[in-house]
């Protein structure tokens, strides 16, 4: 590839920073600052695909508002005409090499969504563990920028492996976390996914703006969340829910 000094010291810093323990969100939010330096890039997202709902979730980001990527999980990757195709493919790849960008402004997804934040080149990479999607980074640049090169797809195509990997860990120290989830109780309390995310964030010590930040909404849709959980869990608390979580379990024993 032919990488300069500066590009080579900072594959090796992802890579080392890669090898370190953190969660899944903070692995995709570490790569994706780095990635925007290496590649002269401005936004990024990342998600994780959930396979039995079939759609993406738990999204972070860097330099995008909340309110639209808020409307994407709900509506545009629904009406999404790029990464459907991206996802299938097992390396990084410019979003022109699916579909041209010629092509991609005359969308709905385009105009509605990236264009509101500004994105105009893109390029996306999907990690897999054992032919499942774990997570992706989604790496764009604005319209006074160049497209996404053949180069940039093997730059990130190299760092990839250490970031399966990290995933791969993150997903485990994940498992270490307390086994209760509200999960297992969800069907009873009629709770959303999104709920489910939420609640189980609280139960293990989340911040509002850690939450916030690891599922990119606003406080006031935090808000809201938690107001249907109390509703629905019949609480008002938030000191509650460990304890009331811990005995529903229990009864299902």
């Amino acid at each position: 590839m032919n990488l300069n000094t500066h590009e080579t010291d900072l594959v090796f810093s992802i890579m080392r920073d890669l090898s370190g323990d953190f969660d899944h969100a903070q692995v995709r939010q570490r790569v994706g600052s780095r990635l925007l330096e290496l590649l002269n890039a401005e936004y990024f997202a990342s998600f994780v695909w959930d396979q039995d709902a079939n759609k993406f979730l738990s999204c972070v980001q860097i330099n995008m508002c909340l309110d639209n990527l808020s409307r994407y999980e709900a509506y545009y990757q629904f009406h999404d005409p790029i990464t459907p195709m991206l996802q299938r493919r097992r390396k990084a790849t410019p979003v022109s090499q699916v579909l041209s960008h010629k092509r991609l402004v005359k969308t709905e997804f385009f105009n509605d969504f990236l264009k509101q934040d500004g994105l105009c080149y893109g390029i996306n990479y999907f990690a897999y563990d054992r032919g499942t999607n774990i997570g992706d980074v989604r790496v764009w640049r604005g319209k006074s920028a160049e497209d996404f090169s053949a180069r940039d797809a093997m730059i990130i195509d190299a760092i990839g492996p250490s970031f399966v990997n990290a995933l791969i860990r993150a997903h485990k120290l994940d498992e270490t976390l307390p086994a209760l989830r509200f999960s297992q109780i969800s069907a009873q309390l009629q709770l959303t996914n999104r709920e489910v995310e939420i609640a189980d964030m609280l139960v293990v010590g989340f911040t509002d703006n850690e939450i916030c930040q690891k599922l990119c909404f606003s406080k006031s849709t935090l808000r809201t969340h938690i107001g249907s959980i109390f509703r629905k869990s019949d609480l008002n608390r938030r000191t509650q829910l460990s304890q009331f979580l811990a005995d529903q379990v229990n009864l299902l024993h």
